[in-house]
Protein backbone atom coordinates (compact mmCIF):
# COMPACT_ATOMS: atom_id res chain seq x y z
CA UNK A 1 0.00 0.00 0.00
CA UNK A 2 1.03 3.69 -0.87
CA UNK A 3 2.17 5.34 2.30
CA UNK A 4 -0.40 8.61 2.72
CA UNK A 5 0.43 11.60 1.54
CA UNK A 6 2.39 14.47 3.70
CA UNK A 7 1.04 18.12 3.37
CA UNK A 8 4.98 18.84 3.95
CA UNK A 9 7.75 16.98 1.97
CA UNK A 10 10.46 15.02 2.97
CA UNK A 11 13.98 16.73 2.77
CA UNK A 12 16.08 13.62 2.19
CA UNK A 13 19.08 12.21 0.77
CA UNK A 14 21.52 9.11 0.69
CA UNK A 15 24.22 9.31 3.80
CA UNK A 16 23.11 12.05 5.23
CA UNK A 17 25.04 13.22 8.52
CA UNK A 18 21.70 13.91 10.53
CA UNK A 19 18.27 14.02 10.05
CA UNK A 20 15.78 15.99 12.24
CA UNK A 21 12.95 14.32 12.87
CA UNK A 22 9.23 16.56 13.64
CA UNK A 23 6.29 15.25 15.41
CA UNK A 24 3.69 16.05 12.28
CA UNK A 25 3.35 19.24 10.33
CA UNK A 26 0.83 21.66 11.94
CA UNK A 27 -1.50 23.57 9.89
CA UNK A 28 1.30 26.90 9.42
CA UNK A 29 3.43 24.36 8.20
CA UNK A 30 0.97 22.59 5.52
CA UNK A 31 0.12 25.96 4.40
CA UNK A 32 3.51 26.56 3.40
CA UNK A 33 4.47 23.05 2.45
CA UNK A 34 7.47 23.43 4.59
CA UNK A 35 8.70 21.91 7.82
CA UNK A 36 8.55 24.23 11.36
CA UNK A 37 7.01 26.63 9.74
CA UNK A 38 5.48 28.83 12.31
CA UNK A 39 7.12 31.42 13.20
CA UNK A 40 7.31 31.27 16.94
CA UNK A 41 8.58 27.68 16.24
CA UNK A 42 12.46 28.03 17.20
CA UNK A 43 14.07 25.11 15.99
CA UNK A 44 15.64 26.95 12.71
CA UNK A 45 17.28 29.35 14.87
CA UNK A 46 18.34 26.79 17.46
CA UNK A 47 20.02 25.51 14.40
CA UNK A 48 22.23 28.22 13.46
CA UNK A 49 22.94 29.32 17.34
CA UNK A 50 24.18 25.46 17.66
CA UNK A 51 26.51 25.92 13.89
CA UNK A 52 24.61 23.62 11.92
CA UNK A 53 23.85 26.51 9.64
CA UNK A 54 26.06 29.23 8.91
CA UNK A 55 22.85 31.79 9.01
CA UNK A 56 19.12 31.48 10.21
CA UNK A 57 17.60 29.77 6.99
CA UNK A 58 13.68 30.47 6.43
CA UNK A 59 11.43 27.74 6.41
CA UNK A 60 11.32 27.65 2.64
CA UNK A 61 14.93 27.16 2.31
CA UNK A 62 14.83 23.92 3.99
CA UNK A 63 16.16 21.84 0.41
CA UNK A 64 19.41 24.01 1.42
CA UNK A 65 20.38 21.60 4.14
CA UNK A 66 21.20 19.21 2.30
CA UNK A 67 24.27 20.64 0.98
CA UNK A 68 25.10 20.59 4.73
CA UNK A 69 24.53 16.94 5.26
CA UNK A 70 21.21 17.25 6.90
CA UNK A 71 17.60 16.49 6.43
CA UNK A 72 14.06 16.55 7.73
CA UNK A 73 11.16 14.34 8.25
CA UNK A 74 8.27 14.04 10.52
CA UNK A 75 7.06 11.19 12.89
CA UNK A 76 3.34 10.96 12.01
CA UNK A 77 2.23 12.74 8.45
CA UNK A 78 -0.52 14.08 9.01
CA UNK A 79 -1.36 17.75 9.35
CA UNK A 80 -3.16 18.55 13.14
CA UNK A 81 -4.07 21.65 14.32
CA UNK A 82 -1.64 20.45 17.45
CA UNK A 83 0.71 17.68 18.52
CA UNK A 84 -1.85 16.56 21.18
CA UNK A 85 -4.85 15.57 18.11
CA UNK A 86 -2.45 13.11 17.17
CA UNK A 87 -3.92 9.63 17.26
CA UNK A 88 -1.10 6.53 18.22
CA UNK A 89 -2.05 5.00 14.78
CA UNK A 90 -0.72 8.16 12.83
CA UNK A 91 2.60 6.91 14.09
CA UNK A 92 4.68 4.64 12.19
CA UNK A 93 7.68 3.09 13.12
CA UNK A 94 8.05 0.73 10.50
CA UNK A 95 8.19 3.59 8.07
CA UNK A 96 11.37 5.48 9.72
CA UNK A 97 12.76 2.06 9.56
CA UNK A 98 12.34 2.37 5.86
CA UNK A 99 14.02 5.66 5.64
CA UNK A 100 16.76 4.61 7.61
CA UNK A 101 17.60 1.87 5.46
CA UNK A 102 17.30 3.50 2.17
CA UNK A 103 18.90 6.79 3.37
CA UNK A 104 21.45 5.40 5.84
CA UNK A 105 22.32 8.64 7.82
CA UNK A 106 24.19 8.87 10.53
CA UNK A 107 21.71 9.78 13.13
CA UNK A 108 17.53 10.43 13.29
CA UNK A 109 17.21 13.03 16.09
CA UNK A 110 13.82 13.54 17.05
CA UNK A 111 12.74 17.21 17.86
CA UNK A 112 10.56 16.37 21.03
CA UNK A 113 9.89 13.58 23.67
CA UNK A 114 6.75 12.54 21.53
CA UNK A 115 8.12 12.20 18.02
CA UNK A 116 10.20 9.63 19.50
CA UNK A 117 7.20 8.16 22.21
CA UNK A 118 4.83 7.93 19.35
CA UNK A 119 7.28 6.15 16.96
CA UNK A 120 8.33 3.89 19.41
CA UNK A 121 6.21 3.21 22.37
CA UNK A 122 8.98 3.92 24.79
CA UNK A 123 9.81 7.06 27.07
CA UNK A 124 12.88 8.26 25.87
CA UNK A 125 15.21 10.81 28.13
CA UNK A 126 16.97 13.55 26.26
CA UNK A 127 20.04 12.53 24.25
CA UNK A 128 21.43 9.84 22.69
CA UNK A 129 19.53 6.32 22.59
CA UNK A 130 20.35 2.53 23.44
CA UNK A 131 17.84 1.83 20.35
CA UNK A 132 18.88 2.23 16.95
CA UNK A 133 17.10 1.32 13.40
CA UNK A 134 20.22 -1.01 12.38
CA UNK A 135 23.23 1.02 12.20
CA UNK A 136 21.78 4.78 12.09
CA UNK A 137 21.76 6.35 15.83
CA UNK A 138 18.83 7.76 17.62
CA UNK A 139 19.02 10.92 19.65
CA UNK A 140 16.01 12.78 21.35
CA UNK A 141 16.06 17.07 21.67
CA UNK A 142 13.61 19.03 23.52
CA UNK A 143 10.60 19.78 21.30
CA UNK A 144 10.84 23.43 19.71
CA UNK A 145 7.31 24.05 19.69
CA UNK A 146 5.74 27.00 21.46
CA UNK A 147 4.08 24.91 22.99
CA UNK A 148 7.07 24.11 24.79
CA UNK A 149 7.75 26.83 26.16
CA UNK A 150 8.33 26.07 29.70
CA UNK A 151 11.59 24.76 28.70
CA UNK A 152 13.89 27.89 28.35
CA UNK A 153 15.74 28.90 25.60
CA UNK A 154 19.37 27.84 27.11
CA UNK A 155 18.14 24.30 27.51
CA UNK A 156 16.97 23.54 24.33
CA UNK A 157 20.31 25.09 22.94
CA UNK A 158 22.27 22.80 25.12
CA UNK A 159 20.79 20.03 23.75
CA UNK A 160 21.32 21.48 19.70
CA UNK A 161 25.02 22.21 21.02
CA UNK A 162 25.57 18.48 22.56
CA UNK A 163 23.84 16.95 19.48
CA UNK A 164 26.20 18.87 17.27
CA UNK A 165 29.78 17.98 19.80
CA UNK A 166 28.21 14.16 20.14
CA UNK A 167 28.46 13.91 15.98
CA UNK A 168 32.40 14.35 16.15
CA UNK A 169 32.94 10.82 16.20
CA UNK A 170 35.99 9.04 18.06
CA UNK A 171 38.00 7.46 15.56
CA UNK A 172 38.23 4.09 16.03
CA UNK A 173 41.38 1.25 14.00
CA UNK A 174 40.01 -2.21 14.04
CA UNK A 175 41.31 -5.55 12.77
CA UNK A 176 39.01 -8.48 11.86
CA UNK A 177 39.19 -12.13 10.18
CA UNK A 178 37.16 -13.35 7.60
CA UNK A 179 37.62 -16.98 8.57
CA UNK A 180 36.98 -19.69 5.73
CA UNK A 181 36.89 -23.28 6.06
CA UNK A 182 37.66 -25.46 3.04
CA UNK A 183 33.79 -25.99 2.45
CA UNK A 184 34.17 -22.31 1.79
CA UNK A 185 31.37 -21.79 4.86
CA UNK A 186 32.22 -18.21 6.67
CA UNK A 187 32.44 -18.05 10.71
CA UNK A 188 30.76 -15.11 11.89
CA UNK A 189 29.81 -13.73 15.22
CA UNK A 190 26.58 -12.27 16.34
CA UNK A 191 26.21 -9.01 18.05
CA UNK A 192 22.95 -7.85 20.22
CA UNK A 193 22.46 -4.69 21.60
CA UNK A 194 21.90 -5.02 25.03
CA UNK A 195 18.46 -3.19 25.34
CA UNK A 196 16.49 -3.59 22.56
CA UNK A 197 17.97 -7.33 21.81
CA UNK A 198 18.46 -6.41 18.13
CA UNK A 199 21.15 -8.58 16.19
CA UNK A 200 23.48 -8.81 13.78
CA UNK A 201 26.13 -10.58 12.27
CA UNK A 202 29.76 -9.76 11.34
CA UNK A 203 33.21 -11.16 11.45
CA UNK A 204 35.32 -11.46 14.61
CA UNK A 205 37.40 -8.74 15.45
CA UNK A 206 37.98 -5.67 17.47
CA UNK A 207 39.94 -2.94 17.88
CA UNK A 208 43.90 -2.23 17.59
CA UNK A 209 45.71 -1.05 20.74
CA UNK A 210 48.25 1.42 20.60
CA UNK A 211 51.06 0.48 19.55
CA UNK A 212 50.19 -2.68 17.96
CA UNK A 213 50.70 -4.40 14.90
CA UNK A 214 47.53 -5.19 12.70
CA UNK A 215 48.61 -9.32 12.63
CA UNK A 216 49.29 -9.03 16.62
CA UNK A 217 45.40 -7.22 17.01
CA UNK A 218 44.23 -9.83 15.06
CA UNK A 219 45.54 -12.92 17.00
CA UNK A 220 44.75 -11.42 20.03
CA UNK A 221 41.34 -10.96 18.58
CA UNK A 222 40.74 -14.21 17.32
CA UNK A 223 41.97 -15.90 20.01
CA UNK A 224 39.23 -14.18 22.54
CA UNK A 225 36.46 -14.32 20.58
CA UNK A 226 36.64 -17.60 18.86
CA UNK A 227 39.50 -19.27 20.62
CA UNK A 228 41.60 -19.41 17.03
CA UNK A 229 45.14 -19.05 18.28
CA UNK A 230 46.83 -21.44 15.40
CA UNK A 231 46.27 -20.02 12.13
CA UNK A 232 48.40 -18.16 8.81
CA UNK A 233 47.58 -14.62 8.57
CA UNK A 234 46.24 -14.07 4.90
CA UNK A 235 46.27 -11.17 2.88
CA UNK A 236 44.38 -8.26 3.43
CA UNK A 237 41.19 -8.87 1.67
CA UNK A 238 39.14 -5.21 2.06
CA UNK A 239 38.40 -2.18 4.11
CA UNK A 240 35.88 -0.22 4.62
CA UNK A 241 34.69 2.70 7.10
CA UNK A 242 31.40 3.80 8.71
CA UNK A 243 30.57 6.18 11.59
CA UNK A 244 28.02 3.69 14.24
CA UNK A 245 27.21 3.97 17.66
CA UNK A 246 27.36 1.31 20.39
CA UNK A 247 26.69 2.26 24.20
CA UNK A 248 24.92 5.73 23.27
CA UNK A 249 28.48 7.22 22.10
CA UNK A 250 29.50 7.52 18.44
CA UNK A 251 32.32 5.88 16.56
CA UNK A 252 33.56 6.43 12.88
CA UNK A 253 35.50 3.10 12.37
CA UNK A 254 38.29 1.87 9.90
CA UNK A 255 38.19 -1.63 9.44
CA UNK A 256 41.02 -3.93 7.96
CA UNK A 257 39.72 -7.73 6.94
CA UNK A 258 42.37 -10.22 6.14
CA UNK A 259 41.44 -13.39 4.68
CA UNK A 260 42.59 -16.54 7.48
CA UNK A 261 41.92 -20.25 6.30
CA UNK A 262 41.62 -22.85 8.33
CA UNK A 263 40.96 -26.84 8.23
CA UNK A 264 38.68 -27.16 11.51
CA UNK A 265 37.87 -24.80 14.10
CA UNK A 266 34.88 -25.41 16.88
CA UNK A 267 34.25 -21.86 17.89
CA UNK A 268 34.66 -21.11 21.49
CA UNK A 269 35.32 -17.67 23.51
CA UNK A 270 38.62 -17.54 25.89
CA UNK A 271 37.20 -14.57 27.70
CA UNK A 272 33.65 -12.68 28.61
CA UNK A 273 32.05 -11.08 25.59
CA UNK A 274 29.19 -9.72 27.50
CA UNK A 275 30.89 -6.12 27.28
CA UNK A 276 31.89 -6.42 23.75
CA UNK A 277 27.81 -7.77 22.69
CA UNK A 278 28.46 -10.71 21.02
CA UNK A 279 25.80 -13.56 21.88
CA UNK A 280 26.56 -16.29 19.83
CA UNK A 281 28.61 -17.48 16.72
CA UNK A 282 28.55 -20.00 13.94
CA UNK A 283 29.48 -21.25 10.83
CA UNK A 284 27.62 -20.17 7.46
CA UNK A 285 27.48 -21.51 3.80
CA UNK A 286 27.49 -18.97 1.14
CA UNK A 287 23.49 -20.01 0.35
CA UNK A 288 22.76 -19.78 3.97
CA UNK A 289 24.07 -16.12 3.67
CA UNK A 290 22.29 -15.08 0.79
CA UNK A 291 18.97 -16.37 2.28
CA UNK A 292 19.04 -15.26 5.33
CA UNK A 293 16.77 -12.39 6.64
CA UNK A 294 18.72 -11.63 9.54
CA UNK A 295 20.73 -8.27 9.61
CA UNK A 296 24.49 -8.81 8.23
CA UNK A 297 27.21 -6.03 8.77
CA UNK A 298 28.26 -4.80 6.34
CA UNK A 299 25.17 -4.89 4.28
CA UNK A 300 26.84 -6.13 1.12
CA UNK A 301 28.97 -8.77 3.32
CA UNK A 302 27.12 -11.86 0.72
CA UNK A 303 28.58 -10.09 -2.37
CA UNK A 304 32.18 -9.30 -0.56
CA UNK A 305 32.89 -12.48 0.72
CA UNK A 306 31.96 -14.17 -3.07
CA UNK A 307 34.09 -11.74 -5.32
CA UNK A 308 37.35 -12.69 -2.90
CA UNK A 309 36.18 -16.68 -2.66
CA UNK A 310 35.45 -16.48 -6.50
CA UNK A 311 39.01 -14.91 -6.98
Amino acid sequence: MAEPASAVPDVLAPGLTCVFCGINPGRVSAAAAAHFANPRNDFWRLLHAAGFTPRVFEPSEQFSLLELGYGVTNAALRTTPGSGDLRRGDFDGARLERLAAEFDPVVIAFVGKEAYRGSFNERPELGPQWRTLGPVALYVLPSTSPANAAVPWEERLHWFRALREWLAPSLRESVRGLVVDPADRVLLVQFRNPVTEATWWGTPGGGIEDGESHEAALRRELAEEIGLETFDVGPLVWEHERSFPWARLLYHQRSHIYLVRVESHDPRPTIDLTEEGIAGMRWWTLDELAATTERLAPSDLVERVRTILDA
